[in-house]
C-alpha cells in the first residue's frame, strides 16, 4: 500500500461547493460547470469533487484544498467548461505555466488574476499533482474509471506535509461569514471587470511614462541652461581678451 500522510487539520480546510471522501484518496476530481453526483463520485473513491466555476477565487480554493492534503497526487477535468471565466482551461493553464505578475500565464479566462496564493503555494501544487484532463464528460462510468485507473498508479503522498493557505473572499475574508461562498458572475460582467483591470494598468503605464518623459524633458532644459552659462562665459573671457 502507499504512504499516506496526515492532511491539515480540519480538512478541507475552505468551505464550497463540494462533497468529501476519504482523506487518504489520491484523486480529487472537479466538474467545473457541472453539477454532477458528487458523492458517488467521493463514493466511488475520490477524496473530494465538486464545481469550480470562476477562475480566481474558485481556483485559489481547489487548490488550497489540493494542497493541504498531501495524498491527493492527481486532480480528474470532467464537466463542462464555463463559458466566459473558463474556469478549466484556466487552473490547466496555471499548472502548466504558473502566474506572472498575479495573472495566470495563458489563460483566456475574463479575470484569471490570482491573489491569495504565493509562488510556493502555486509550485507546490504543480509539483504535487497530475492533471487528468476529460473535459466535457459527463458519463459517470468514464469518472468512475478514471478515478480506479488513478487509485491504480497511487505514487503515495508527496514529500512535503500539508500546506495551508488561508483563502479570503469579499463578503468577509478568510474565515469569515462569506467564506466558502462562490458568486456566480456572467461572461458579460467578467469581461467588464477584466476590461477595467486592462485600464487600470493601461494608466498605471501611461503614469510611468509620462514621468519618464517629465525627467527627459528636464534634463534637456537643464542641459540647454547649463550650455547657456557655459557659452556666456566663455564669451565674456573672450571679450576681456
Amino acid at each position: 500500500m502507499a504512504d499516506k500522510k496526515s492532511p491539515a487539520s480540519g480538512w478541507p480546510i475552505i468551505q464550497g461547493d463540494y462533497h468529501s471522501g476519504s482523506a487518504d484518496s489520491c484523486v480529487a476530481v472537479c466538474t467545473f460547470g457541472s453539477h454532477l453526483d458528487e458523492q458517488g463520485i467521493c463514493d466511488a473513491g475520490a477524496a473530494i469533487c465538486g464545481s469550480c466555476k470562476t477562475e480566481n477565487l474558485g481556483l485559489e480554493k481547489l487548490i488550497a484544498n489540493t494542497i493541504s492534503n498531501p495524498n491527493i497526487r492527481f486532480v480528474i477535468f470532467c464537466g463542462t467548461e464555463v463559458k466566459g471565466h473558463l474556469s478549466g482551461q484556466s487552473l490547466k493553464a496555471l499548472h502548466e505555466n504558473g502566474v506572472e505578475g498575479g495573472k495566470i500565464v495563458g489563460s483566456q479566462g475574463a479575470i484569471a488574476f490570482i491573489e491569495n496564493l504565493d509562488a510556493a503555494a502555486i509550485e507546490r501544487f504543480q509539483q504535487q499533482v497530475e492533471i487528468i484532463n476529460i473535459m466535457e464528460s459527463e458519463d459517470m462510468g468514464a469518472i468512475t474509471a478514471k478515478i480506479t485507473e488513478c487509485a491504480g498508479k497511487d505514487p503515495g503522498a508527496f514529500e512535503g506535509d500539508a500546506m495551508v493557505v488561508e483563502v479570503s473572499d469579499e463578503d468577509g475574508g478568510a474565515g469569515g461569514e462569506g467564506e466558502g461562498v462562490e458568486a456566480e458572475m456572467s461572461g458579460e460582467l467578467a469581461l467588464i471587470h477584466a476590461r477595467m483591470k486592462a485600464i487600470q494598468m493601461m494608466v498605471t503605464d501611461m503614469g510611468y511614462r509620462n514621468r519618464y518623459a517629465a525627467g527627459v524633458y528636464s534634463g534637456k532644459v537643464e542641459g540647454v541652461m547649463i550650455g547657456l552659462v557655459i557659452s556666456f562665459v566663455l564669451l565674456g573671457f573672450l571679450l576681456m581678451g
